[in-house]
Order: C-alpha cells, then structure tokens, then sequence
C-alpha cells in the first residue's frame, strides 16, 4: 500500500491491458514495447500552452514548438522531440525556481514534479526553462535537432558491472524511454563522468515471455550478451537484438538444444 498515486508506468500498463485480447507471444511482445509515453504528453501541453499565452518566444523555440505540437508521444531512436522532451525536464529539475518550489512540497514524486512543471508553473517560466533546453542541447550537439537515438545509447566496454562510458567508443542507439516517462520496456540511464550522451544502466536487461500449453514455447533476449568476457563472441551479440526488440527462440527441450550446440561433451570423458 501506498499514499502516491498510481505512477506512469501504471497509467500506461493499465490502459494497454484494459484493451488486451487474444496474445500471443508476439503480441505481448509488442504491448510491453508499446511507445507511448504519458508524461511526455502531460509535459508537452504545458508547453504548448504556455506558447499559446505568450508573444515572447525565440525563432527557434516556435520552431521546436510546432514540432512537438505534432508529436504522437511515441519514443523511438529518430524522434527529435523525445531529446526535446527529456532536456526540458532535466534542464527544470536543475532550475532555481523548481528546487525554490518543490523544497516545500512534503510528499514528491515524479508525478508531482510533472505536475508543477506542466500545470502549476507560470507559463513564462516554462518558456524560459524551454529556451534554456534548446540552448543546452545546441550547446551539447550542435543543434537542438537532435534525435534521440544520438543521445540515449547503450555501451558495454568490458565485463565490469559499472562501465565507465566514453563516447568515443563504439555505442549503439536506443529508442527506449525511461520507465518513470511512462515506458513499459524502460531502459534506465546515466551519465558517464565527461559524456555528452546518456547510457543504458538499468531496465529491461533479460527478458522473457512464456507460453504455456502441450509444448512450452518461450522469446527471451539479453542486453548484451550473456558473455562477461569481451573476447567472448557472445560478450555483445544479442546487443543490436535488445536495441531492435528482436527476440530470440528459446531452446527449451533438448533436441533444440541439441540442434544449437556447437560443442557437447559427455562429464567424466576428456574433452
């Protein structure tokens, strides 16, 4: 039990499943990798309507703007308005006049900070907080036109459990969103210590659907590879797999197996 009120992730999950009928393995697949992201919607209205209010408003920022306003709340690697969403959320949360705010507030989630920021907030201060995002992200990129697969990457070095990320290293984009916007395959991310971009922490790691009846049929994927060992050809193999969603069968009984192995043996004979 609770006294916070029921999170994104739940608002998402629970409209999904109200509808559901008749899944299948991949069915269920493509309801759990459902792109839709309920607080993006919230966040952008408010900036859409503190547009409305407004005259003051830069060249780039109607330009931005007017994109957003034709967003369908849907993430995906090429989505410019994702990187735009996430900036002025991040670029809010570091804002004096949020942590002036919030710092009285007893009971805060992420919920209710999206609500100050979306329906609270003077509209000139959402405007302004926007300006600063668009800055930010030009600053970062060179151009706020930045999709979001460019900024949101995974990348696995080595076999430690805490990479170090860098971004001159090879990485590959995700069209994940985080699970507190509202993703049901939530893809968790950080910093790395002089990074520009965002890399994959947490989240959707193994995953698995099950069909049970007269013979179990199972997708499973890893992200990554099911290998520590960077030398390994299975360090990084399922890698693209996790960023496409493409999952793989899973050899359940032995003759399929048996059909994948590349090595056997039998325990007490030599190799």
């Amino acid at each position: 039990m609770t006294s916070f009120s029921e999170n994104f992730r739940g608002i998402h999950a629970i409209a999904l499943l109200k509808k559901a009928e008749n899944l299948t393995l991949d069915g269920l697949i493509d309801l759990a990798y459902d792109s839709y992201l309920p607080a993006a919607e919230i966040l952008v209205n408010g900036i859409l309507e503190a547009a409305e209010t407004s005259s003051n408003v830069t060249k780039e920022a109607k330009e931005a703007i007017a994109l957003l306003k034709n967003w369908n709340y849907r993430v995906s690697a090429n989505s410019i308005e994702m990187t735009l969403t996430h900036y002025y959320v991040n670029t809010y949360l570091r804002s004096d006049q949020f942590i002036a705010t919030m710092r009285k507030v007893e009971k805060r989630n992420f919920e209710s900070n999206v609500d100050y920021m979306s329906k609270m907030s003077n509209p000139k201060e959402r405007l302004e907080i926007f300006q600063t995002a668009l800055e930010n992200l030009t600053a970062d990129f060179g151009s706020w036109k930045t999709q979001w697969g460019e900024f949101n990457r995974y990348q696995r070095n080595d076999g430690a459990i805490f990479q170090e990320f860098d971004d001159s290293k090879p990485s590959i984009p995700i069209g994940m969103g985080s699970g507190t916007m509202g993703a049901l395959a939530s893809f968790g991310t950080r910093m790395g210590k002089n990074t520009k971009r965002q890399y994959g922490t947490s989240g959707n790691s193994f995953v698995a659907v099950v069909e049970f009846g007269a013979k179990v049929k199972a997708k499973s994927m890893l992200a990554g590879g099911q290998s520590g060992d960077p030398n390994s050809p299975h360090f990084a193999d399922q890698a693209q797999r996790y960023a496409d969603a493409k999952f793989k069968d899973v050899a359940f009984y032995r003759e399929d197996v048996e059909k994948r192995a590349l090595k056997t043996y039998k325990p007490g004979r030599k190799k």
